[in-house]
C-alpha cells in the first residue's frame, strides 16, 4: 500500500514547486547542472530512460539539455512539468520528477521520476511520484500513465508504490517496447485489499 505524504503546492515566478514530508520539488534552475548530471550523467540512471538519452558527458551539455526543459512544457493548460527533487533536510538535489504529455499524440500523460543511484532504495522516487499524482489530478486530471523498461525491476517497484497498476506492453511510446502502468484519480491512496481478507 503507498504510504500518504502530506503534499502542498505552491506557484511562483518560475512555476509551480511541491512540497511533501521530506522532499521538495521544484523547477530547475541553470545552476543545478552539476548536480542534474549526477543524476543523468550515470549510466545506470540513463539506461533505462524513456524517451532513450545516453549519460549526459559534462555539465554543459547538461545545462543545455536544463534550457530546453524549462521552455518544454510551459503555459500547456495542463499540469505538465519537469521539477528538481531536493532533499528538504539538506537542500541537496537528488533526483528528478515530471508530468510529461506522451506521444505521439501527447493525450495521456506520464509521471516519471529518476534518482541519483546513492539516493536509491529509501522510498524517495515513490515519495515524489506520489506527489507528483496528487499535483495533477488536484490539477484537473483523471488518469495517469508510467512507462517502464523491460527488466527495471526498479521503475516497476516504485510504480506499484505509487499505487499504479500494470495494464500491458506496448511500442506506441518512443518506439521502445515498454511496460505501462496506470493511476486513475479515484485509486490514489486507496489501500490495497490484504492477502486472504
Amino acid at each position: 500500500m503507498p504510504q500518504h505524504h502530506p503534499t502542498t503546492y505552491a506557484l511562483d515566478t518560475t512555476g509551480p514547486t511541491i512540497t511533501t514530508q521530506r522532499l521538495l520539488l521544484r523547477p530547475w534552475q541553470e545552476s543545478d547542472a552539476e548536480a542534474a548530471r549526477g543524476i543523468f550523467g550515470s549510466d545506470a540512471v540513463a539506461r533505462w530512460l524513456a524517451p532513450a538519452m545516453t549519460a549526459v558527458p559534462d555539465t554543459e551539455a547538461m545545462r543545455a539539455v536544463l534550457r530546453g526543459w524549462t521552455d518544454q512544457h510551459r503555459d500547456t493548460g495542463r499540469p505538465t512539468g519537469r521539477w528538481a527533487v531536493e532533499d528538504r533536510a539538506t537542500g541537496r538535489v537528488i533526483g528528478a520528477g515530471a508530468v510529461l504529455p506522451l506521444p505521439p499524440e501527447g493525450e495521456d500523460l506520464e509521471i516519471g521520476w529518476q534518482l541519483a543511484p546513492d539516493a536509491w532504495g529509501q522510498g524517495y522516487a515513490a515519495e515524489a511520484g506520489h506527489a507528483l499524482a496528487h499535483y495533477a489530478f488536484d490539477h484537473g486530471e483523471e488518469e495517469l500513465f508510467a512507462v517502464v523498461r523491460p527488466r527495471n525491476a526498479r521503475g516497476v517497484a516504485t510504480a506499484r508504490r505509487v499505487g499504479m497498476e500494470w495494464v500491458g506492453e506496448t511500442d506506441k511510446y518512443y518506439d521502445l517496447r515498454l511496460q505501462v502502468f496506470r493511476l486513475r484519480k479515484g485509486d490514489l491512496d486507496v489501500p490495497s485489499p490484504r492477502a486472504g481478507g
